[in-house]
């Protein structure tokens, strides 16, 4: 093996360790509470519910440290044998078409998706159907698996596409920043499909409808017409045909702007509840977290599009992990190479990425009880979505910093009532 080879799966082996770590610390934790819930976590979950928590969060883990142990284990052939070969065997060269290229690159990364599907059929079957979550049949999740991977593959093949043919013309104008620019217009594109999303991707999957009149909308309408939030619609997601969690989010930004509400929601929670739901939603957009994030997302894909650029301009790389010399100076490669092992990378900055959407949790739940005049309702809320999920209340720490873009119940109530 080169020295990049050793060093990639070093962090990959590392990043495993450090996974296995921090479930196994968590599920002791779990393990040694479990018998009742402990003192703060009674109010929101009585002794049955509490077990039944602590055994969906242990079912959990346990699959989800099965993901991660054949994840490695198939990590390294794929990456040391199969990748070389791939490229080896389907050109993808700056002398074959951008479109060859593309769908050739495409096709290998989703095939790598095909070995997580068994654990993945295992998860909504027999973790979510055990404790009452599924809702989904299996030939819906057949469609689902096989319309993602139509949509992933069109969508995924022209923005590749358009990739590799900026590149190709731009770095022989702009030798040393076609990156910069090319990086300009896929973000431009990041913040289209940001208002497309949810008007044409998301409905092919799921029925999106306006909210019914009635009381309900007529709350809603006027917590957000008082909270300055004028959205085009409030529209209902059918959830409830796959699976009975409940949630709710916020999608687009200016005048696309939209709030979507799960159906299982609505039927769990009491109107004022729901009210402090989207008023905890609305305050996202009123504290500007939309485009704090989209400044954070703009900085960091202009780094990554300078490391691909870097990585193009440097024939070691491609040595490095035994791709053929035709392909130096081929983008798709490197899009492969860094699709297999950036995630080892960024993994360990993922606590700071928390630290950040925790602080714009708490700042949208402040607003919520400003709008409503009292915490109770938003707690209320907390509270039900917790129960009806099996959320566990009391993670470790450690598991916390690094998996937990949200504060817990208990972190959020003691912040709404300080």
């Amino acid at each position: 093996m080169t020295t990049l080879q050793v060093i990639i799966i070093a962090a990959a082996f590392l990043q495993l360790l450090c996974q296995l770590l921090l479930k196994w610390k968590n599920e002791s934790k779990i393990r040694r509470l479990q018998s009742k819930p402990p003192a703060g976590v009674s109010g929101i979950m009585d002794e049955a519910t509490w077990k039944k928590t602590s055994s969906y969060s242990m079912d959990k883990s346990r699959l989800s440290n099965l993901e991660e142990i054949i994840g490695f284990l198939i990590f390294i052939p794929v990456f040391l044998l199969l990748m070389p070969w791939y490229f080896q065997e389907f050109n993808t060269s700056n002398q074959v078409s951008v479109w060859q290229s593309a769908f050739v690159t495409c096709i290998f990364l989703f095939a790598l998706q095909i070995p997580g599907l068994p654990l993945d059929w295992y998860n909504q079957f027999v973790v979510e159907e055990k404790y009452g979550f599924n809702k989904s049949s299996k030939k819906l999740w057949v469609l689902d698996k096989m319309k993602g991977v139509i949509i992933g593959l069109i969508i995924g093949s022209l923005l590749l596409s358009l990739l590799i043919f900026l590149h190709r013309e731009l770095s022989s104008i702009f030798p040393f920043s076609w990156w910069f620019f090319s990086f300009l217009i896929f973000f431009s594109i990041q913040l289209i499909m940001m208002v497309l999303w949810p008007k044409l991707i998301l409905p092919l999957f799921n029925k999106l409808s306006p909210l019914e009149d009635g009381e309900l909308k007529e709350r809603l309408i006027t917590l957000a017409e008082k909270s300055g939030f004028h959205a085009q619609t409030i529209e209902v997601i059918d959830g409830s045909k796959r699976s009975s969690h409940s949630n709710a989010f916020f999608t687009g930004f200016g005048k696309f702007r939209r709030i979507v509400l799960y159906d299982t929601l609505i039927k769990q929670m009491k109107p004022e509840e729901i009210e402090a739901v989207l008023a905890h939603e609305v305050g996202h957009y009123i504290k500007g977290h939309i485009p704090k994030k989209l400044i954070l997302s703009f900085f960091t894909g202009l780094i990554m599009f300078g490391v691909i650029a870097y990585a193009l301009s440097s024939p070691w790389v491609y040595e490095s992990v035994q791709f053929p010399i035709e392909l130096h100076g081929s983008l798709s490669s490197v899009i492969v190479l860094f699709s297999l092992s950036l995630g080892f990378l960024t993994y360990w900055f993922s606590p700071i990425s928390n630290i950040l959407s925790r602080r714009h949790e708490y700042e949208a739940d402040n607003f919520a009880k400003e709008i409503m005049g009292d915490h109770k309702p938003l707690v209320h809320a907390l509270r039900k979505l917790y129960k009806e999920n099996l959320t566990y209340p009391l993670p470790h720490k450690w598991i916390s910093a690094f998996h937990y873009s949200h504060p817990t119940i208990l972190e959020r109530e003691n912040a709404l009532t300080s």
